[in-house]
């Protein structure tokens, strides 16, 4: 699995629980627009406008999940970090619009979005389905000759070059699919919402179908300072299938596991954001090699 729907994701949790008609309400508007939002274009959301900034921050949301995963990030960063999160079809603010199914595509658009935006130095985020599209962006930058992100910040995905060790999922009937999904973390509160379902899996179709359909290319590593966080808990992503993107590294690379599960940037997000504000501020940075959380 890639990091769908998990226990305390936003905004699917919060909805979940909601009444009937306010969970309808709620829905209609994430059709119109993302709430709250600054600075909003078709691809990027800022949620907290930062008037000085020093660097960006690009975050990528993990399968079926759209900017709002990253909602309030902004209070847990340094001052100078302007956090954009990427807004991808098919979900909130872009709910309308068909998700699309292949990574090449995906990132062919996504590159053509962001290079506008990077007249700062900047990192990228990503959680899960996201630290694959962090990591083929970068490296669709590099062969373009742009300016390349100053770090890579990659959570809960295994290494690229290693098989996907899951089944295919994308193309189960719904039911079926529910069923995986209730046994890897899922609310249940989600998945007996029918409106919230019927929302939501058309778009993680595609995302599970762009992971399922991801086939990895051979280039060369990736010369900036690499972070990759894993959960101690995580049964899907184990700590070897992290460590092996140190292959993928040819400057400083560490390995950061906190306590928690897949979906720790919403259980352990204080943990994490310290680890970024780390990576990010002025605060020093930690010795190189592996910093644990135990």
């Amino acid at each position: 699995m890639n990091g769908v729907l998990g226990e305390g994701a936003i905004p699917h949790e919060r909805i979940a629980r909601l009444p009937q008609d306010k969970r309808a309400r709620l829905v209609q508007r994430l059709r119109s627009q993302t709430e709250d939002g600054h600075g909003v274009d078709r691809w990027f959301v800022r949620y907290s406008a930062v008037d000085r900034p020093a660097v960006r921050l690009f975050c990528f949301p993990y399968a079926g999940g759209g900017g709002s995963a990253f909602r309030g990030w902004s209070e847990g960063l340094p001052a100078g970090v302007d956090v954009w999160a990427a807004q991808l079809p098919g979900r909130e603010s872009r709910v309308t619009e068909p998700a699309l199914r292949r990574l090449d595509p995906l990132i062919e658009t996504l590159h053509e979005a962001i290079l506008p935006k990077l007249d700062l130095p900047y990192a990228f985020f990503g959680h899960s389905m996201g630290a694959l599209v962090a990591f083929e962006l970068t490296r669709r930058l590099r062969r373009a000759g742009a300016p390349l992100p100053s770090r890579l910040l990659l959570g809960a995905f295994r290494a690229p070059q290693l098989p996907n060790p899951h089944i295919r999922i994308h193309h189960l009937p719904d039911e079926v699919l529910k069923t995986v999904l209730g046994k890897e973390g899922t609310p249940r509160q989600v998945l007996e919402s029918e409106e919230l379902m019927r929302a939501l899996l058309p778009t993680l179709r595609a995302d599970l179908e762009i992971c399922d359909t991801y086939r990895y290319r051979e280039e060369p590593p990736l010369t900036m300072p690499m972070s990759v966080f894993g959960g101690h808990q995580d049964v899907r992503v184990s700590r070897g299938d992290l460590d092996m993107w140190r292959t993928q590294a040819n400057g400083p690379f560490r390995l950061v596991m906190l306590p928690s599960s897949h979906f720790f940037l919403h259980s352990s997000q204080d943990l994490l954001l310290a680890e970024l504000s780390r990576e990010l501020g002025s605060a020093p940075r930690p010795a190189e090699g592996e910093r644990r959380h135990d």
